[in-house]
């Protein structure tokens, strides 16, 4: 959980998974469902995937007991070599190094190295270093002093080197260039997106899909979605023309969603515009209502009609369960 997150905000997740699922036998017997659904909000959701597949494994392979061995370790689904180090020297006080956010930029800061940390060479000379380190007696409270080190004194910008313990070790302090070690992570360019999401009504119940392997967030339930590409809603200065404009985007909106559902449609409001990023993508999602009126499901998906107080029981994206919110505070009117 603590990979890609922050330790406040895994806190709660973390509480509720180890109540539902206190044992790697419990996981193991779960539905891929349930995890996710408490998963949800965390994203990077392969990591809940791997998780329970690895569970599965333990379970299967090694008679519930978790492997304590790196080489071992990093065979279980979504386990590197980070991973395997930490689970290693934290649960079982392993000599086992780790490299990661916090220790990449304290590493590279001792030894005074400018060059791409995250290059095959570079990525050689922290992981011989931080293993040439470790001492070898309780490696593992060693690893997680040098994870806190890295989060709280040798932070990214404006680093309290002088309060730090290990000071007088910095080639970067004694060098003044700690501003500018390590070099920083080459950043994708943002693509704006926008897409539609569709909330089709029939008889009391809207429209689920489960997103399938492959695709964003697979495992997780969603509305009918689709990239709008050029289509977008907007205002123009004729009232006439701002009619026509929008008749024609509706028109072409619930025909995009026949090709994706296999339902035509009488499109509704649009009751919402989230906006929230995913990887390189900055996407803005239009939220429409809409009513089927014929057609048959494609079978090329798997699909569910749940009503607004069923919503909490099926795991959702972060956009599909604030506009599966709206939906039950409109049903519940």
């Amino acid at each position: 959980m603590l990979q890609q997150t922050t330790v406040v905000a895994v806190v709660p997740y973390f509480e509720r998974f180890l109540a539902r699922f206190p044992t790697v036998r419990d996981l193991a017997e779960s539905n891929e469902s349930d995890v996710l659904r408490l998963w949800e909000g965390l994203g990077y959701y392969s990591r809940a995937r791997n998780l329970r597949k690895a569970a599965e494994v333990v379970v299967r392979e090694y008679g519930g007991e978790f492997p304590a061995d790196v080489e071992t370790l990093q065979k279980l689904p979504g386990i590197g070599r980070y991973t395997a180090g930490a689970i290693a020297s934290f649960a079982f006080n392993l000599r086992a190094p780790i490299v990661e956010a916090n220790t990449l930029r304290l590493d590279c800061r001792l030894l005074g190295f400018d060059g791409d940390p995250r290059s095959k060479a570079g990525q050689q000379v922290l992981w011989s270093f931080a293993e040439a380190v470790l001492p070898k007696t309780q490696p593992g409270r060693f690893n997680q002093a040098l994870m806190e080190l890295g989060a709280t004194v040798c932070s990214p910008k404006n680093p309290n080197c002088e309060q730090c313990p290990v000071q007088a070790h910095c080639r970067a302090f004694a060098d003044g260039t700690q501003a500018s070690i390590p070099q920083p992570a080459t950043r994708p360019a943002i693509t704006e997106v926008v897409e539609a999401s569709i909330a089709v009504h029939q008889r009391g119940k809207y429209l689920l899909r489960r997103c399938p392997t492959g695709e964003r967030w697979a495992g997780l339930w969603d509305f009918v979605r689709f990239p709008l590409d050029e289509i977008a809603v907007t205002k123009q200065p004729s009232v006439a023309k701002a009619a026509s404009r929008e008749s024609h985007h509706h028109e072409r909106i619930a025909l995009l969603a026949r090709d994706r559902s296999g339902l035509s449609i009488t499109l509704g409001d649009l009751i919402a515009e989230l906006k929230h990023s995913v990887t390189r993508y900055r996407i803005t999602l239009k939220c429409f209502t809409a009513t089927a009126v014929s057609g048959e499901l494609l079978s090329t998906a798997e699909w569910l009609w749940v009503s607004p107080q069923d919503f909490d029981d099926y795991p959702l994206s972060v956009t599909g369960r604030k506009l599966a919110k709206l939906l039950a505070i409109r049903a519940a009117k």
